[in-house]
Parts: structure tokens; sequence; C-alpha cells
């Protein structure tokens, strides 16, 4: 069964009490929950992992590849706009990746604008709230997978 990893950044732990009007009422539990249901039903397999440091967030995509992980699906946090430390690592493993965010950076202050993902995604999915999630998860599940996208 093809393989997905969750990744979530810093922050993204206080979902459902942190700014909801921003990043919606949604803890990160659930929205884990409805990934993990969603890639099981497009016959695929979904762990999550979230930290708040950025060596553990790249120490897990290095050990991707030897776990057999066939796509990324990364909500970088405020990483975004900073580290070319994980853009890096992502880079390195060569496993296909695509950037979430819950709110859209471009609505936001202009320094949430720059990503150092965005350029190396598959795609991104930005602005959808914890739908996005799912969304993510679908493409990637069709791109391992070989079903047809929608039309």
């Amino acid at each position: 069964m093809p393989r997905l990893l969750l990744l979530n950044g810093p922050n993204l732990n206080l979902l459902g009490t942190r700014e909801p009007g921003i990043y919606g009422a949604d803890t990160l539990q659930s929205i884990e929950q409805r990934a993990a249901k969603r890639a099981q039903q497009g016959g695929c397999e979904l762990t999550a992992f979230q930290s708040n440091a950025e060596h553990e967030l790249i120490a897990r995509i290095h050990r991707a590849p030897e776990e057999g992980v066939g796509f990324l699906i990364f909500n970088p946090g405020a990483f975004t706009h900073t580290s070319i430390a994980l853009r890096d690592a992502v880079l390195a493993v060569r496993v296909p990746m695509i950037e979430v965010h819950l709110s859209n950076p471009h609505a936001r202050e202009a320094f949430r604008h720059r990503s150092y993902f965005s350029d190396i995604a598959v795609g991104v999915i930005s602005g959808f709230g914890a739908f996005g999630y799912e969304v993510a998860v679908e493409a990637a599940c069709r791109r391992l997978t070989g079903q047809p996208h929608s039309s």
C-alpha cells in the first residue's frame, strides 16, 4: 500500500485554539484523522508527524525514503518563510511533496508571501482551511495509485 507522510511544523499543535479566525476551529488531531481516512479511501496509508523543532522535522524527512514513503504532504508553518534547511532536506530525499497551508499566505502580511517550498512542490494548496489537507491527500493518492485526476 502506498505510503504518505503528513508533516506539520511549528504551532500547528495549537490548532483549534490558535487564532481560529485565521486557522479555523479544527484541531490538528481531527485534521490528521480525516486525512488518514481519506488516504485509506484512496488506497494509501498515512502517517502524521508534527514538531515545533526544525531539526526533528528534518530528521523525519530524512527517514521517509527508508520507510517507503512515496509522497510528503507538508505544512511547514512559519518555517515556510525561513527554512532553507527544511527545503534542502526535502530536495535531498527526492520524495515528491505537496505544500499545504490553512490560510492563504498571499492574502496576509508581506513576509508570508515568500515560500521556500512552493517551487519544489508538485502543488500548493492554501486558503481552504482543514479541507486543504484532504485535497492534498487525495491528489497524492491518485498520483501514487495511478488513478486519474477528476476534471
